[in-house]
């Protein structure tokens, strides 16, 4: 486990398990980025030519990169109330990562207004911390640390 680490707020570990439960996938409006390797196994999975998946599934940003479309009501365009997430398989890193982003982990204000909105944060598996610096640190998100309200 390296210095950081072992310092970190979360150095005994943190709990998650997914729940599937579809809170970070629907409500707010949020940015999914994709890298062109993620777009090219969503693109496979869904059987769509790559210029496809993104003239159906994705927004360019200013930066260059691409992020997921969202619905109307902000929910991820892959969010299905019957199904749940329908790319699950091969779901962006942004996706994958979550909780362990650095906006989340940053500190205990913010993992707990995480779990405010998550069930599956402070339940499940112990994840050491030297594994939650690593996935934070390659996330797939910003980076940026949002502000965050006492409860």
């Amino acid at each position: 486990m390296s210095d950081d680490a072992e310092d970190a707020w979360y150095a005994d570990g943190l709990r998650f398990e997914c729940t599937r439960c579809g809170h970070c996938c629907t409500g707010e409006p949020g940015r999914v980025r994709v890298s062109i390797e993620e777009v090219r196994a969503l693109a496979a999975g869904l059987e769509l030519a790559e210029y496809e998946f993104l003239d159906m599934y994705t927004h360019r940003l200013s930066s260059g990169g691409f992020v997921l479309r969202e619905r109307e009501n902000n929910d991820c365009v892959f969010w299905s109330t019957e199904d749940g997430c329908t790319v699950y398989a091969n779901r962006p890193r942004q996706c994958r990562t979550w909780p362990f982003w650095r906006g989340v982990v940053a500190s205990r204000r913010h993992w707990d207004a995480a779990a405010r909105g998550c069930p599956g944060i402070d339940s499940g598996a112990l994840f050491d911390a030297a594994t939650i610096r690593e996935t934070s640190e390659s996330d797939g998100t910003s980076g940026t640390i949002p502000d965050v309200e006492s409860p």
